[in-house]
């Protein structure tokens, strides 16, 4: 089987173990969307956690159903006898199954094995980009891709149509009069500033929740269902919050919103003025929306997320005046720990009207790169061809 046009590498395996709730799945399943929606292929996503992949995909009634395209499958201990793909995609080195790897090595030519990389913006990265490393006894040859923020790295997830469907819904006006009335939000007042906020556990949210009930701009609040609730709740004065629950507090009104399926996430991070995220999945959707944002990193062990945090600051805060780079650095380090976001907040706010102009210029210039799944079906064609 020849490799020289990626269309033709028609079945691509996809393995996910579900570590950060809903963030490692949600890039797998935009993956192979894109990869059966725009690149003509035939993805099978294996999904360890079902229960999680159903919350994004309330279409995948069973555990061997097809949705948009894609093959979704329950990765279990007992993992079946099956055929090899043509590329198969270890999402952030889960390990496949030893059954499987003995299929990979039978199979004639060998798969494309690629190790999906987490997202970073260290400098290292580019040169680890593409690299190969041979199984220690098997002939075979694992690829590591990361996706990034320039062409010498894998680019980021983004669909064919994001960036024009984006441009349609805002072209609505302030937010899409339809969607905010779908949201409960249809006295909004014209000056209120909008803001998502989808976060892991954060401690120093009552004092942060303090400073938006005191503005003298009404602050409006968008919570998804997740970690951040139980703080939440105790932010607000209550034993729990729910999805459905709506607060006001002076100039602070708080909405929080029930689980929703990607799409509506991403209007969700469209419609608003400033957006929390966090993880991987909803920090590059929110590059996507090109709105200012503040990223909550994935914790890790000896402060290896700061380094992290810090290596993607560098990147993009280039263009920012020097006023602005500090409200914005000072601020996403304290909502990473380190600081305190009350305290930051008022130089924050100051600067998001640069931050604004910024977000939009930092979107256009990702949009220059190839996306995640083409980027990733040319080097599988590249690398077919080299090792044929």
């Amino acid at each position: 089987m020849s490799f020289s046009d990626p269309c033709r590498i028609a079945q691509w395996a996809i393995f996910c173990r579900v570590v950060d709730n809903f963030g490692d799945i949600g890039v797998c399943w935009r993956l192979a969307r894109c990869l059966s929606s725009e690149h003509g292929l035939q993805p099978t996503l294996w999904v360890d956690d079902w229960a999680a992949l159903r919350r994004l995909v309330p279409a995948a009634e069973m555990p061997d159903s097809i949705v948009d395209g894609v093959r979704l499958r329950h990765w279990r201990d007992d993992f079946p006898e099956v055929d090899a793909a043509d590329v198969v995609i270890e999402a952030f080195a889960c390990e496949l199954p030893a059954s499987y790897i003995d299929k990979m090595a039978r199979r004639v030519p060998a798969p494309q094995w690629i190790n999906l990389e987490y997202l970073s913006a260290e400098p290292w990265v580019e040169a680890c980009h593409g690299l190969g490393s041979p199984h220690p006894r098997l002939p075979l040859t694992k690829h590591f891709f990361f996706p990034g923020f320039d062409p010498k790295t894998g680019g980021l997830l983004r669909e064919c149509d994001l960036l024009a469907e984006r441009a349609a819904f805002r072209a609505q006006g302030r937010a899409a009069p339809a969607w905010l009335a779908a949201m409960g939000l249809a006295d909004l007042p014209a000056e209120a500033l909008l803001v998502s906020l989808f976060a892991y556990e954060q401690p120093d949210l009552p004092r942060l929740l303090e400073q938006w009930q005191q503005s003298g701009t009404p602050v409006v609040v968008l919570v998804p269902e997740g970690r951040v609730l139980p703080d939440l709740a105790r932010a607000l004065g209550r034993e729990r919050i729910k999805a459905g629950d709506h607060v006001q507090l002076d100039s602070l009104r708080v909405q929080v919103l029930p689980f929703s399926e990607p799409s509506a996430y991403d209007r969700l991070l469209w419609a608003c003025d400033l957006n929390f995220v966090r993880g991987e999945d909803s920090f590059v959707r929110a590059q996507w929306a090109g709105r200012p944002l503040v990223w909550q990193i994935y914790h890790q062990d000896e402060g290896v997320h700061l380094d992290k945090l810090e290596a993607f600051l560098d990147r993009y805060c280039r263009g920012l005046g020097k006023e602005a780079e500090i409200a914005l650095r000072t601020f996403w380090r304290a909502w990473n720990g380190v600081g305190t976001p009350a305290e930051a907040w008022s130089a924050y706010v100051a600067v998001l009207p640069e931050l604004r102009g910024h977000a939009e210029r930092w979107c256009d210039e990702l949009a220059l790169c190839d996306d995640l799944a083409t980027a990733l079906t040319k080097f599988c064609s590249h690398s077919g061809r080299t090792a044929g």
